[in-house]
């Protein structure tokens, strides 16, 4: 993929876009202060070379019954590329795991984790970690007040120079 500069309508696009993805395109083009027609090509193009990965609902999880947040450390006794895969892909597929980083110093993975209530994550951790051959340590964290969430990196005028 070749790099693609950011200009200033992209980046008000991206700002709009990342608060609300909802909007119209003729919504969107108000609001960045740009003609339909040129906006809907920009969107295209910024969907087409991967600036906009994907457009996503983000919902709050008290009101869909998960109001557990675990952020879980785990560290592999081995960390071959293999090694990392394999936990990654096994991690992944659990539908309650919103986020899992590979990290570094410390421990290998923070897994961040979405569940009802204690009970669930009892459950989760038996399944995904009690046993499991390759886990040396783990620890968790659970969250006792969200004070922010973006599910976005901030869109500023500075990483338009460095854009993909």
């Amino acid at each position: 993929m070749t790099s693609t500069p950011l200009d200033d309508l992209d980046l008000r696009i991206l700002q709009v876009m990342q608060a609300d993805a909802s909007l119209t395109n003729v919504e969107l083009a108000a609001r960045v202060y740009a003609s339909a027609p040129t906006t809907m090509r920009r969107v295209r193009r910024l969907r087409e070379t991967g600036v906009i990965a994907r457009e996503i609902a983000v919902l709050d999880a008290e009101k869909v019954g998960q109001a557990l947040t675990a952020i879980i450390e785990v560290t592999l006794d081995r960390q071959t590329a293999e090694d990392y895969a394999a936990f990654e892909n096994q991690v992944c597929a659990e539908p309650a795991v919103t986020q899992c980083y590979r990290v570094s110093p410390g421990p290998d993975f923070v897994v961040m984790v979405a569940l009802r209530d204690m009970a669930a994550y009892d459950a989760f951790a038996r399944r995904l970690f009690r046993g499991a051959s390759n886990v040396r340590n783990v620890r968790t964290f659970f969250s006792t007040h969200c004070a922010r969430f973006a599910a976005n990196p901030p869109v500023t005028a500075d990483r338009a120079a460095n854009a993909p």
